[in-house]
């Protein structure tokens, strides 16, 4: 069954993403209309996939000939076109930073929920070629996780002074991917959570370096289950090139029972046991925006109704929240269960 989507926005990764998984999912997806804030980008993108532009999100759900939406980047539409969607049926794929404030997220799951559409967050990480494989050898091979070590380094933009002014929703959205992340390979919720922040200049509210522990014990039982530290960092600016590339630590380091793995997105892994040195590369599986796309036909066409990502994505968040509350108050904040 060829799924007719919508587009609502072409975002940073349509070019090297999206545009390429549409062109080679042509069996499976039709793009029927391009809706983009900047009128010559929906023009040139409507051209590239045989579609037209369309002026306004409202008008591109209403339509008849679209079954889903395919919402790529937010820009300042927020969350009103998946709730757009919901009015009309639609289902949705999202890539944007769904709402950070706790009454909004939960105001979109229940209006999701009450409409009966299928909807699926892009969580790339979770589909990364290494991802699969490292789950694959937890299963097998390496063991439970024990200790997990996640770090990213985001490079300014050249030209950018050291105090820019950065998009919040943007970095909230960078911590709760890895916050995601970091559950998933664990297997297993985290119970508490405690961050500190470092501002890039004495009292300053811009932070270059943001860090949180994630433990995952029992409540009560401190230092029994895994614990992950996950850091976000802006202190370099992207036209210290040299700098910028000098040894990057591993996106993430994964200590299990048997052994030890190293993951680079989206293909390279390595891995450690008795045996010694294994080294994956994984760039014949299918790459990452194929897979979601292909994830996301089978939940629209499927008899089953599929909501996925969106209680995972909403839970990362609010774990968000509880680290800039453990950041302000200078300790230990405990998680509800999911």
């Amino acid at each position: 069954m060829k799924l007719r989507v919508g587009i609502v926005g072409l975002g940073c990764q349509w070019e090297s993403r999206h545009l390429p998984a549409l062109r080679t999912l042509g069996d499976r997806f039709e793009v029927r209309g391009v809706c983009e804030q900047v009128a010559h980008r929906a023009r040139k993108a409507a051209a590239e996939v045989g579609a037209v532009p369309v002026d306004g999100f409202r008008a591109l759900c209403a339509r008849d000939d679209v079954d889903a939406i395919l919402y790529l980047a937010d820009q300042w539409y927020g969350a009103t076109p998946i709730l757009a969607a919901c009015d009309h049926g639609k289902a949705v794929y999202s890539a944007i930073s769904l709402p950070f404030a706790a009454d909004e997220a939960a105001l979109l799951e229940r209006r999701v929920d009450e409409s009966g559409i299928a909807f699926m967050a892009e969580l790339p990480r979770r589909h990364a070629p290494a991802t699969v494989r490292l789950k694959e050898l937890i299963a097998t091979r390496l063991g439970q996780p024990k200790l997990l070590f996640c770090h990213r380094r985001v490079p300014l933009s050249a030209g950018q002074p050291l105090t820019p002014a950065r998009d919040p929703d943007s970095e909230s959205r960078d911590l709760m991917e890895l916050v995601d992340w970091c559950r998933y390979v664990a297997g297993v919720e985290p119970t508490s959570v405690v961050a500190v922040r470092h501002a890039e200049s004495p009292g300053g509210e811009v932070d270059d370096y943001r860090m949180m522990s994630l433990d995952f014990s029992r409540p009560g039982q401190p230092g029994d289950g895994v614990l992950a530290q996950i850091s976000c960092g802006y202190y370099m600016p992207r036209r210290w090139e040299e700098a910028v590339g000098f040894r990057p630590p591993p996106a993430l380091q994964v200590v299990c029972e048997n052994g030890i793995a190293f993951v680079d997105l989206p293909s390279q892994l390595v891995w450690f046991d008795t045996a010694g040195r294994h080294q994956e590369e994984l760039d014949t599986d299918h790459p990452v925006g194929e897979r979601m796309l292909l994830q996301f036909h089978r939940a629209v066409t499927s008899l089953v109704r599929s909501v996925s990502g969106l209680g995972d994505t909403l839970r990362a968040m609010a774990i968000v929240r509880a680290a800039a509350q453990s950041q302000a108050e200078g300790r230990r904040v405990p998680l509800p269960p999911a």
